[in-house]
């Protein structure tokens, strides 16, 4: 049995000026810091092994900060963990998408990744890291569209899942039969 922690990046420039940020590198806002840095404290009630980050700079300085309260020496990166790909939808915002391409811009052709290849390669990074780190506590830094579908796929259709919160905390447990939640999107660590 393998704990993975979700933790969403904290939230960066683009997020508050709601741009789609994609595979663009953008570094976290003074906020998303904080938030890190909240988190971190939050984590450090707790026993965690590994730290696994997305190679994306707002998923990494998340994790150096939650590690460097946690002791772990060293952030693990895989690009398995970047957020979806917009093609060319990366940094352009709403409004900017309407003008460009009118209201009808998402059922174009504009090179965003598919929800199933975006879901697929964030299931088998999970699924990979449960079985190299059996009996670990894996903590997992990565971006809300992929995290969203990657949770999406493993976890039963029947439960309600909203969009994950900046630095939000996600709890899966591996198990033989399959994945559980046990806590989900929470950012009780923001409320201090």
């Amino acid at each position: 049995m393998s704990m993975i922690g979700i933790i969403r990046h904290g939230i960066t420039p683009w997020n508050q000026e709601g741009r789609f940020q994609g595979h663009r590198d953008v570094p976290l806002a003074e906020e998303g810091i904080l938030q890190a840095q909240a988190l971190a404290r939050r984590l450090n009630t707790e026993p965690w092994d590994v730290i696994v980050s997305s190679d994306l700079m707002r998923a990494k300085q998340t994790a150096e900060i939650v590690a460097e309260q946690l002791g772990i020496e060293t952030v693990l990166v895989d690009e398995r963990l970047r957020e979806i790909s917009g093609g060319l939808l990366d940094g352009t915002t709403e409004s900017e998408r309407v003008a460009k391409w009118g209201n009808d811009w998402y059922n174009m052709e504009l090179g965003l990744e598919s929800e199933a290849s975006c879901r697929n390669r964030g299931s088998a990074c999970l699924e990979e890291l449960a079985d190299r780190y059996a009996g670990k506590r894996v903590l997992v830094v990565s971006h809300g569209t992929l995290l969203g579908y990657t949770l999406n796929g493993l976890l039963p259709k029947d439960e309600e899942r909203g969009h994950l919160l900046n630095t939000s905390l996600t709890k899966l447990i591996k198990k033989n039969d399959g994945w559980a939640c046990e806590l989900y999107n929470c950012t009780k660590h923001l409320d201090a």
